[in-house]
């Protein structure tokens, strides 16, 4: 930093420059744009102040034309200034003072760009090197000098570093072997130097180098090799005798292997390779014999085979843990975010939560921008922490949870971490330095550690070239140490330091690969499968870091990742093939089978409680097996014949854990308390550093901070800003989608949940489907309008048919709501309420026969087997589908239930009716909390006959209400109208339908004209609106849309169900990606639009 100081100072820009470029480029990120921007116009100022217009011209050219793009205001400015006698004369310039005083001031502002760039991370100050890293060097050069030796002595004299060392046979006789050596032979000090021993040992007994020393000779040569840390290894014996013999045991370097890799840690442990052909300098410990011990036998019957339990989780499972202590309760992660806790003995589900960001204004702006984009999150792993006091969970998007247990059904929030950019794909808990730690792993391609108490972070780990897929903590002696593998098959290990990944390994079949040890921690094993589908379990040789043993007997080609688990330190399980697949860890071939009397997945997910009595298996029908063996059984009847006597006692959680409030924890920002206030301390030991530089805010804005920026005045804007009228197909991207069934007009239209295909319900009581497929112009297969998709039907050819009750499903008012995980949809078109398997088109259940029928139907959010029945006689029916009973019936309103949504922030159900009045009711206790009828506009009477609709934004506070005479946002909290907006000018039809965008930062809307509106989501002002001509025939005047759908994963596509029975997919053009432009503030456009703010007149009505 003092020589480019220098340069800056000295004016040597192209020295300057040609510094800056040896560690960031002009277009790496803002921050280098900003340093590059902000020496280019000191240059381009020196020139013009020394009147040298001609240099000026070529700096502006050469130098500053590049930043044009971002920002071409900014340089026509710059520009501007060749034209003043005095650049002075700029009033942003105006206090630009002599050359010298110019640049300290921009010195200033380059320093703190250059401590906020990422890229000078740890480039800023010289590397400290500690007083032992000399000694450190040679000590590694005398190891290998004398591993050269042709006749290697057991304790070598070194007397001298002047020259090479060599060791002379003694009276020409070869020196006695290493291993017959004993221990006590060894000399006290002044001799050999004994080599620190690496983090992997061969075996628990003693802890070797030879582990990771074989792992990194094996390793790919490609790899970078990380820098060695110095430590103490001094020109003496070691302290006691067990230790040495570990600490000179030598591995082996394997046939070709050239290169030459000293590495050590903080914690002196020094990993080296041999040559081929040399002897290992080993002793026995302890003088022990080195026999192997005994191995127990094991039968295969040990294994859990019979189905003991059967449990309903309600939606698919991703993950499942055993307590590590109370080995019956199981731990449940689902694809929907749920997190439940399992009494296996009792056959009851004792806790449960759902997702929820519990403060979502301390995550990344990224996650919140992920969050609001699609709201669908899945739990990707759960699991305990090693004394059971803690549970954790990892999610598909940014997030992890902490949550401490005591016991019963008592989960108490402890961490919220916005840990990893995209998804966090394994966490773990560990022990380094006697401290709880918690280890995750993301798309970002990084490895971190946390604080398990207050959520700080102690280690970022990165190396990896793809997302890492999974982590495996572990320690040998007091050694910790973490595997980790990426989705590229590579697999890396680390130490708790700040030196870089020690190993650097191809896994078997490059692509998802999970690690774990034995139970004693003695043996390692992987399990992975292939793009192909081709899947791998192997037992590794820790010592060569190489393959010991592959397992037989997987289908050549596996539909998903397998999983696996170990058990008893003898026997391994892995799903695959619809059935769990066991094996002896000491033979390769196939031990035993076990099919768990069927309904298992292809490749079902399965974990062995701790003493491997229980075994816990996934169902295709989002359930849970427990197999178990006799003991097992023994165990679970034992318990049922005692089933009020208390089992288990409850776990001692630490006091300073039980926190009132969670730690939210941004990882780019700190540690907060959740809706609490926070210690000044607290924050500034918690906040990142690169947070509190000044002066960037300008850089925010397209870098532009020293000239005069362009203001134009509101009402300018005012009478510029027109609402965009499209008006012809090609002035966006539409499709109709293929249909060949008969046409009935669209009654109810939703995407899936995963965006891949559109489900309608037509008024003749017949459902369609259509799905994209995945292919080269479609990956994703997500919905779009430039593919058409298929209409699907099964095999079987059958139609889903809603029951009709021999009524008119014309006059029927349908109702249509779909599982989370899009396997079932539930619907109703005035007869009974039926359930579809949305693969086969099956009904599998029926109920709730009219009269009176289902108008409405809406899932809980937090229990799939709950739904919200909305009915013709204007009552709410709370109804349990596994015990096929209404829990609660809920009156208020005096017509038809049109419209339900339920708000997991605030743990509420919103009711809507055709008698225009809107229900807030408790989830806890059903009970109706508050009421309101809308509002009509100003002179015109409130239609008693259209239906009332409403909608949650993404916030779960607000909501939409939808009526054919207005749109208008609640605030649900409060219960009051924030914004309305009445039909007029070019939007003037009845509403026939609307929806809010998948990041509630739209509202669409159908009209009875067939025109389509799209208004600005917080404030219902008219951006866009699209005519009737873009997606119907010349000539059709009598169609329009009744339904409208918006894409849940793209906020810019919505579909529409037409009364002709047709269904359209309407995008923006890809060179636009956005419907209009945003209307300039309301207040400037008063009286233009038919927008009433907040603080209008309310005459609302407001009961109890």
């Amino acid at each position: 930093m003092k020589y480019f100081e220098d340069q800056v100072q000295a004016g040597e820009w192209e020295e300057v420059e040609r510094y800056l470029s040896g560690f960031t480029k002009v277009d790496d990120n803002r921050y280098s744009m900003k340093i590059f921007f902000e020496i280019g116009k000191q240059k381009y100022l020196e020139a013009l102040d020394r009147q040298d217009r001609a240099k000026a011209v070529d700096i502006l050219v050469k130098d500053l034309k590049v930043f044009a793009s971002f920002n071409e205001d900014l340089y026509k400015e710059i520009t501007q200034l060749l034209t003043l006698e005095n650049f002075r004369e700029n009033e942003q310039l105006s206090k630009y003072g002599d050359t010298k005083s110019a640049r300290s001031i921009m010195l200033l502002e380059l320093k703190k760009l250059i401590e906020a760039n990422p890229l000078f991370r740890d480039k800023l100050n010289f590397p400290l090197l500690k007083p032992s890293r000399l000694r450190t060097l040679i000590n590694q050069s005398l190891n290998w000098q004398h591993q050269l030796c042709k006749n290697p002595r057991p304790n070598p004299d070194i007397k001298t570093l002047f020259v090479d060392h060599t060791c002379g046979p003694q009276n020409g006789a070869r020196a006695p072997t290493p291993v017959t050596n004993p221990l006590g032979g060894l000399p006290k000090g002044g001799t050999f130097p004994p080599l620190a021993h690496g983090p992997f040992p061969a075996t628990t007994a003693a802890a070797s180098a030879g582990a990771l020393a074989g792992w990194m000779a094996n390793a790919n040569p490609a790899a970078s090799l990380p820098v060695v840390a110095p430590g103490s290894a001094v020109l003496a014996a070691p302290s006691n005798q067990a230790a040495a013999a570990a600490l000179l045991k030598r591995p082996r370097t394997p046939p070709g292997s050239t290169s030459l890799d000293y590495q050590s840690a903080d914690s002196e442990h020094i990993m080296k390779r041999v040559r081929p052909g040399v002897d290992e300098v080993s002793y026995p410990v302890g003088g022990a014999p080195s026999h192997p011990s005994p191995i127990p036998m094991y039968s295969p019957e040990e294994l859990p085979k019979t189905v003991a339990r059967t449990f309903n989780q309600g939606s698919c499972v991703m993950s499942l843990d055993f307590h590590p202590i109370q080995q019956m309760l199981l731990l449940v992660g689902t694809n929907i975010g749920d997190i439940g806790v399992w009494d296996v003995a009792m056959k009851e589900r004792l806790a449960y939560r759902p997702f929820k960001v519990w403060d979502l204004s301390v995550c990344t702006p990224t996650l919140q921008a992920n969050l609001l984009k699609e709201a669908a999150v899945s739990v990707n792993r759960c699991v305990w922490s090693p004394d059971g006091s803690f549970l954790g969970a990892a999610f598909t998007k940014h997030i992890v949870h902490i949550y401490s247990y005591t016991g019963g059904n008592e989960l108490r929030p402890q961490l919220e971490i916005d840990a990893h950019i995209g998804g966090v794909n394994d966490l773990a808990f560990a022990h380094p330095n006697k401290q709880l730690c918690i280890i995750t792993c993301g798309d970002d391609k990084t490895i971190k550690v946390w604080d398990a108490i207050n959520g700080r972070r102690q280690y970022t780990f990165e190396g990896h070239e793809a997302p890492v897929y999974s982590v495996c903590p572990h320690h040998k002696e007091n050694i910790q140490f973490i595997f980790s593998t990426a989705i590229d098959g590579k697999i890396k290990a680390w130490l708790y330091d700040h030196m870089g990944s020690r190993v650097d390994y191809d896994a078997p079949g490059q692509w998802c690969t999970t690690m774990a040890y034995s139970a004693d921690g003695s043996r390692l094993f992987s399990c992975g499968t292939s793009k192909d589908g081709e899947s791998f379990l192997v037992e590794w040789n820790e010592t060569e870091g190489k393959i010991k043993r592959t397992y037989l007997g997987f289908r050549k080609r596996s539909l998903g990742v397998v999983q696996f688990d170990t058990t008893r330190n003898h026997f391994l399980a892995a799903g695959d093939d619809f059935h769990i697949k066991c094996w002896d860890m000491d033979n390769a071939n196939l031990l035993t089978i076990i099919d768990a009397d069927g309904g298992l997945p292809v490749n079902p997910k399965l974990r062995f409680n701790k003493d491997g009595y229980l075994l816990a298996v996934t169902t295709n029908d989002n359930g849970i097996k427990i197999l178990a063996n006799a003991e097992g059984l023994r165990l679970l009847r034992a318990i049922e014949s005692r089933a009020d006597t208390r089992v288990f006692e409850p776990i001692r959680t630490p006091a300073e854990v039980l926190t009132s409030k969670p730690l939210v924890v941004n990882s780019m920002v700190g540690v907060n308390a959740m809706s609490g206030p926070s210690s000044s301390s607290a924050v500034s030991d918690r906040v990142s550093p690169a947070v509190s530089v000044v002066g960037l805010a300008a850089m925010e804005s397209n870098i532009s901070v020293d000239v005069k920026p362009r203001v134009e005045e509101p009402v300018d804007k005012a009478k510029a800003w027109k609402l965009t009228e499209i008006t012809e197909a090609n002035q966006c991207r539409t499709i109709r989608l293929i249909d060949n069934l008969p046409a009935s007009k669209v009654s109810r239209l939703i995407y899936t949940n995963a965006g891949t295909a559109l489900l309608a319900l037509a008024s003749n009581a017949v459902h369609k489907l259509w799905k994209w497929q995945r292919n080269e112009r479609n990956p994703s297969g997500k919905a779009m309008a430039a593919i058409a998709p298929q209409l699907w039907q099964p095999a079987s050819g059958i139609l889903m048919t809603n029951d009709t009750n021999d009524a008119n499903p014309e006059e029927a008012v349908p109702c249509i709501a779909l599982s989370k995980n899009d396997s079932y949809v539930m619907s109703a078109s005035g007869g009974k309420v039926s359930l579809f398997n949305m693969m086969t088109f099956k009904v599998m259940t029926t109920f709730m026969s009219p009269p009176p029928a289902a108008t409405f139907l809406a899932f809980h959010p937090q229990d799939n087997n709950i739904i919200a029945i909305g009915m013709e006689d204007s009552t709410i029916h709370i109804y349990n589908v596994r015990v096929d009973e209404v829990k609660s019936k809920l009156k208020g309103h005096t017509k038809r239930i049109s419209g339900l949504a339920f708000s997991n922030a605030l743990n509420v159900l919103v009711s809507s009716g055709a008698d225009a009045q809107i229900c807030v009711w408790s989830i806890e206790g059903w009970e109706k909390r508050k009421s309101k009828i809308l509002q009509p506009q100003v002179g015109r009477a409130l239609s008693t006959s259209g239906d009332t609709r409403v909608q949650f934004h993404n916030d779960q506070v607000r909501f939409l209400v939808v009526h054919e005479s207005q749109l208008a946002i609640y605030d649900a909290a409060k219960f009051d109208r924030i914004r309305q907006w009445v039909p007029r000018d070019s939007l003037s039809a009845a509403i026939s339908n609307a929806t809010y965008s998948c990041d509630s930062q739209l509202v669409y809307a159908s009209f009875c004209d067939g025109s389509v509106g799209v208004f600005e989501g917080e404030s219902l002002r008219p951006r866009c609106r699209l005519a009737p001509s873009v997606y119907l025939s010349p000539g059709v005047s009598t169609v329009y849309p009744l339904v409208i759908a918006a894409h849940p994963g793209e906020p810019n596509q919505f579909a529409l169900g037409l009364t002709d029975g047709g269904v359209q997919v309407v995008e923006p053009l890809e060179s636009e990606g956005r419907w209009g432009t945003a209307p300039p503030p309301e207040t400037a456009v008063n009286g233009v639009m038919s927008v009433m703010p907040s603080n209008a007149p309310n005459s609302e009505q407001a009961t109890r």
